[in-house]
């Protein structure tokens, strides 16, 4: 093999390459910004939803709160179950109805963008993202686990959104309907707030090792466990915009697999069809070489030569353009067709979210 010049092996030096300027990509200071405005709105809408609560549990006196709708995007098995629901019954569900606009909202997102959501809005990815690098700055490195518990660990997500796909995909329209209107299902978002609020020992503890391990692994939830993840992922590959290598241009320097935090090889490959790939662009990021990698639609041959093709590359403003309008527009629509609010009488709030802590799920 030859020795490397400037980073150039021989057999790449001969190739027509450009050297992109260092600082000239900014596809993360676009996504950490998108995370940022998704982190403090996730943020707002928690304190809002904390403060109702609180308000209700205090008998509803004093300065009132409202119910924030868009916490029920935190609720996406029931989305799922709405999801299964209007496919049976062509009709929007009454209960819980922003969980489905947000599930759906979030699916198009992956269907369009690979698994954009988990990368640019998931505040779960947020934090899990800067949960590996203050580790490590902490620890110097990250861990990269042996390839076959890595192939092992990955399946469990999967494990777990085929556990969900089965008991939901057992169940009527009727089911359903029945489920969300139990008191339970009615405050299903309550419980869940319950359960962090007055989270035992086991529970406790069981989060803080995923912390730590966190600390450690590269996204270690969202690699391994999250289903939420593993469907987003198995809709992505009927996304028609990947990250697409140009071998041509490529100097095959490594960089961008170091990059990749799902341990990718990008530098391998032509483009990237993996479940894994988030689409956060860090390898595009990572490339010294312009236009060597890209984050784009199938190339199509120029009108002007029949034998050149070119990339459709989506630059990071668009696909932050792209997120949002996948995400507002469902919200806008649903809020002026009366799809967004549960159809559920102030009164029953006030009768239920007190009691809470001692509602059972219907299956018990």
């Amino acid at each position: 093999m030859g020795t490397a010049v400037n980073g150039i092996t021989p057999g790449s030096a001969r190739k027509k390459t450009f050297l992109r300027r260092s600082g000239s990509d900014n596809s993360q200071q676009v996504r950490r910004a998108v995370q940022g405005v998704f982190l403090v709105l996730n943020g707002w809408l928690g304190l809002q939803f904390f403060l109702w609560v609180r308000w209700l549990e205090r008998g509803g006196t004093g300065t009132a709160f409202t119910h924030p709708t868009g916490v029920e995007g935190w609720l996406p098995i029931a989305g799922l179950m709405n999801a299964k629901y209007l496919l049976l019954t062509g009709q929007m569900p009454t209960i819980h109805p922003a969980a489905l606009v947000l599930f759906l909202a979030f699916v198009g997102m992956s269907l369009l963008l690979k698994k954009s959501f988990c990368s640019w809005l998931c505040p779960v990815g947020t934090v899990s993202e800067y949960l590996w690098k203050l580790g490590k700055k902490i620890y110097g490195r990250t861990l990269r686990l042996p390839k076959a518990l890595d192939i092992a660990l990955r399946g469990l997500k999967y494990l777990l959104l085929g556990f969900f796909a089965f008991l939901i995909g057992n169940m009527t329209a009727d089911a359903i309907q029945g489920f969300m209107s139990t008191p339970y299902g009615l405050i299903a978002d309550v419980k869940m707030l319950n359960f962090f609020r007055n989270m035992g020992v086991t529970a406790a503890a069981v989060v803080l090792v995923l912390v730590v391990l966190s600390t450690l692994v590269q996204n270690f939830w969202c690699r391994y466990l999250c289903p939420y993840g593993a469907l987003m992922g198995l809709v992505s590959l009927l996304s028609p915009v990947r990250i697409r290598r140009d071998a041509e241009a490529c100097i095959e320097c490594g960089k961008c697999a170091t990059a990749c935090p799902s341990a990718l090889k990008v530098d391998q490959l032509i483009q990237i069809r993996s479940v894994e790939c988030t689409g956060c662009m860090a390898c595009v990021a990572a490339c010294s070489t312009q236009d060597a990698l890209q984050f784009a639609l199938p190339a199509r041959k120029a009108a002007a030569s029949a034998d050149r093709w070119f990339h459709r590359s989506l630059q990071p403003l668009a696909v932050a353009g792209i997120l949002a309008v996948l995400f507002f527009a469902p919200i806008l629509y649903a809020r002026a067709t009366g799809h967004w609010r549960t159809d559920v009488a102030p009164d029953v709030y006030q009768q239920l979210v007190p009691e809470a802590n001692s509602l059972s799920h219907p299956g018990r």
